[in-house]
């Protein structure tokens, strides 16, 4: 008895994603369904490139085919990706953000207050998602202390386009544009609040970003005008919080938490940084310098998802002083599998939030005499 599609999609329809809870088939990631004989070829298309769940999908797909369908059966599965965005809606043609229409996420790196390794993990989370395959963006808005051109060992400046529009510069894979490739380093920024607002949008709206999955955003300690300008200027997809255990990075982290909340951004997750010192002479032990589970128990308080933490290593240190972030100078150290993880994890919240919320929409946000 020959097999048909009807049965293959119904079989199929048992196959739930693990993330999402609903089946493959429903979410329409089954396409390019054919069937020659007893070979039953067709492609899954995720949501990510960083699903770690992909081999668990398409086993079960596999088994779906020969338990449910013939037992003669032969799967030829094909896994493909492909990074979802919440519909926007259409903006009139001279309105900048259509220079962000090939935009998919903009995914918000920010914290209550500085020195907790915001832009560590900013570029971590940027380049072990280019790793996964996914085209990425990695801005730094940080005006006055921008960080993105060391932690890159990088100090080109970017170019120009016929429409005057600045092109980013690429390294390992992440398209990037900060302030520190504009200014000489020696030099201080002395700009009152209008000037840097300015600066953010162009980075946001006068640039050539092109086709892009995610455009990770460095954002600066506070929450104060470049913030304000951000979620006035684009659409968030979500935030990720990051903190160190301690509670007087605690108290801040908690204040960026309700500041997203408060301009209906989503919160991805709280990251906690520096969590823990294990010695290289004795990696079986760990040593809490800064506190412990702090950013974890207020994940749990503010009901939102905890991403990960990051050991304190010195390679992750060196790393961003030599240009050479910690998820491509040791892939094998405890701190760079902490980011890639983290990477995973803020990649499936992004995935989850776009297919249960409605599209962030930009802040319009008045001021009463």
């Amino acid at each position: 008895m020959a097999i048909t599609k009807e049965q293959v999609l119904e079989a199929l329809s048992n196959v739930i994603d693990p993330d999402l809870h609903k089946d493959i088939v429903t979410l329409g990631m089954v396409e390019e369904l054919y069937i020659d004989g007893m070979d039953v070829h067709f492609t899954v298309n995720l949501t990510t490139p960083a699903c770690p769940m992909k081999e668990q999908i398409q086993r079960a797909a596999e088994n779906a085919i020969i338990h449910l369908v013939d037992e003669n059966a032969v799967p030829h599965v094909t896994m493909t990706a492909n990074v979802r965005q919440n519909a926007q809606p259409a903006a009139a043609p001279n309105e900048p953000e259509n220079m962000l229409a090939g935009v998919k996420n903009i995914i918000a790196v920010a914290s209550g207050k500085g020195g907790v390794g915001k832009s560590t993990i900013s570029v971590n989370l940027a380049v072990a998602l280019a790793k996964t395959g996914a085209k990425v963006g990695l801005v730094d808005t940080d005006i006055y202390g921008p960080s993105i051109p060391t932690m890159f060992a990088t100090s080109e400046r970017p170019n120009i386009n016929t429409q005057r529009k600045l092109i980013p510069i690429e390294k390992y894979g992440v398209k990037l544009l900060s302030m520190g490739f504009l200014v000489d380093p020696d030099q201080a920024v002395v700009w009152r609040g209008p000037m840097v607002s300015s600066a953010v949008k162009q980075f946001l709206t006068d640039s050539q970003w092109g086709e892009l999955d995610y455009l990770v955003m460095d954002m600066p300690p506070g929450t104060g005008d470049i913030q304000l300008t951000i979620v006035q200027t684009v659409p968030l997809t979500g935030a990720v919080i990051v903190s160190t255990p301690q509670d007087v990075a605690l108290d801040d982290a908690r204040k960026g938490v309700a500041m997203f909340k408060k301009v209906n951004v989503p919160v991805l997750g709280i990251v906690e940084n520096m969590a823990y010192f294990t010695p290289p002479d004795a990696p079986d032990k760990k040593y809490h310098i800064f506190g412990k589970d702090g950013a974890r128990n207020l994940a749990a308080r503010l009901d939102v998802p905890f991403l990960g933490e990051v050991p304190l290593e010195q390679m992750v240190r060196e790393g961003g002083d030599e240009g050479l972030p910690a998820v491509l100078k040791d892939e094998s150290s405890p701190a760079a599998v902490a980011l890639t993880e983290i990477a995973i994890k803020v990649a499936q919240q992004v995935s989850i939030r776009n297919m249960t919320q409605s599209a962030t929409q930009k802040v319009e946000i008045l001021f009463k005499p």
